[in-house]
């Protein structure tokens, strides 16, 4: 099976904790996603997150609807936590998420890897472009949420 990497690293001028506070409640996914995904979180609030947690979405790709499920398979607050699809519309699905302060500033990180059903054509003409747009859509909307000057 092959597998894709995406990678992405923002920082954000607000403490660790309450960065990381934001990314333990899963409905701020919602948040994160770009409106385009209508991307819905169906596990009911709130969602105790652990080593173990499932929880389950709905979004729309390339306007057809799909279901995910995906499990928290590391959980080490405040520093990295890591979600893995179990069901959903990729082959592979492994989101590690890694946090660390500086000088009062959060780093946010993500590594994905991933793998698709047609494998290098379809990454590349479809799935890739899309990550891409997701991530920055996030990448977006963190500075949105965490201003600089507070």
């Amino acid at each position: 099976m092959k597998t894709f990497e995406h990678r992405s690293e923002l920082w954000l001028s607000r403490p660790l904790a309450e960065v990381f506070a934001f990314f333990s409640n899963a409905a701020n996914l919602e948040t994160l996603t770009p409106p385009w995904l209508r991307f819905q979180v169906l596990t009911p609030q709130p969602i105790p997150m652990a080593v173990g947690t499932r929880i389950q979405y709905r979004l729309r790709l390339n306007g057809l609807p799909l279901r995910w499920e995906s499990q928290i398979t590391a959980w080490e607050p405040p520093h990295r936590f890591v979600d893995q699809q179990l069901r959903g519309p990729y082959r592979l699905w492994y989101h590690e998420h890694t946090f660390f302060e500086h000088d009062g500033r959060a780093c946010v990180r993500d590594h994905v890897t991933y793998s698709v059903f047609g494998g290098t054509l379809v990454n590349s003409l479809f799935v890739a472009p899309d990550v891409r747009r997701i991530f920055a859509y996030r990448t977006q909307k963190l500075v949105e949420l965490f201003p600089a000057n507070i």
